[in-house]
């Protein structure tokens, strides 16, 4: 028995290698959408769980391979409510007709690497931070990571602007209509302002701190993106990152972490 499935093993056909590269290219797509958010852990789990059932099937174990078939039967309506704004995505990225010219410059799954466009406006962004705390003028400015947050920016005003101190400060001016909310900054751009973020529920957030803040955390729990609150009330600066936030920051701890980040 053992004999015939190791001949089975390499009686492949030219679609059944066909079927496994079109399938790589399918995952690595999705990896590629959901990397950087808390669906990737999620994701991982899955596919350990499905190749754990495979094994198990191959190697005749009926009860374990009747269980875990179950458990991904049953799964699937699952995974459609838990992935669906990823799922939106997929399909989005799928009915793009510009996608070639919206990706990264890659070369099959190996990325070229660039030069980061957001180490050039570290100085901008912490000046503009600095005056609005001088000001008392509140503000949220969330910074992508591998994450691009469409889901997030489809909530707000795109403005697809260069960054700058005065466009940051004109965004979060008190009488201005894009103050409330967050701006998100995805490869150097101010993509939207006014965007609607997650608000995090952590005991553990002071109970002092209003909506900015657990905005910020609710975010940064949810993404690998880094985000620099302006305190209305006390002037301050802080940051947050992975759902952690800072202590109060000068300008010059905010630009170090921002570097930090970066790198």
């Amino acid at each position: 028995m053992p004999l015939l499935a190791i001949t089975g093993l390499f009686d492949l056909r030219i679609t059944d290698i066909i079927d496994v590269i079109l399938f790589s290219v399918l995952l690595y797509m999705i990896y590629n959408l959901v990397k950087g958010t808390a669906a990737i852990r999620i994701f991982i789990g899955i596919i350990a769980v499905y190749l754990i059932w495979k094994i198990v099937k191959a190697f005749q174990m009926q009860l374990l391979s009747e269980i875990l078939g179950q458990f991904i039967s049953v799964g699937f309506i699952a995974l459609i409510v838990v992935f669906q704004p990823e799922i939106r995505q997929f399909l989005l990225l799928v009915g793009n007709t510009r996608i070639i010219k919206n990706t990264r410059k890659r070369f099959l799954f190996w990325k070229i690497q660039v030069d980061d466009p957001m180490h050039h406006h570290i100085d901008t962004i912490v000046k503009a931070c600095q005056k609005m705390a001088d000001t008392r003028t509140g503000a949220l400015i969330v910074i992508t990571g591998q994450n691009e947050l469409r889901s997030y920016i489809e909530t707000g005003q795109v403005v697809d602007g260069k960054i700058s101190e005065f466009l940051i400060e004109t965004i979060f001016f008190k009488n201005s209509p894009l103050h409330d909310g967050a701006v998100i900054i995805h490869g150097g751009i101010i993509r939207a302002a006014r965007c609607i973020l997650p608000v995090s529920s952590n005991p553990e957030i002071p109970a002092n701190y209003g909506l900015r803040h657990r905005a910020a955390v609710g975010i940064t729990e949810k993404s690998d993106s880094l985000a620099i609150i302006v305190s209305e009330e006390r002037g301050k600066i802080s940051y947050c990152y992975e759902g952690k936030l800072s202590k109060e920051v000068t300008p010059s701890e905010l630009s170090n972490a921002m570097e930090k980040f970066f790198k």
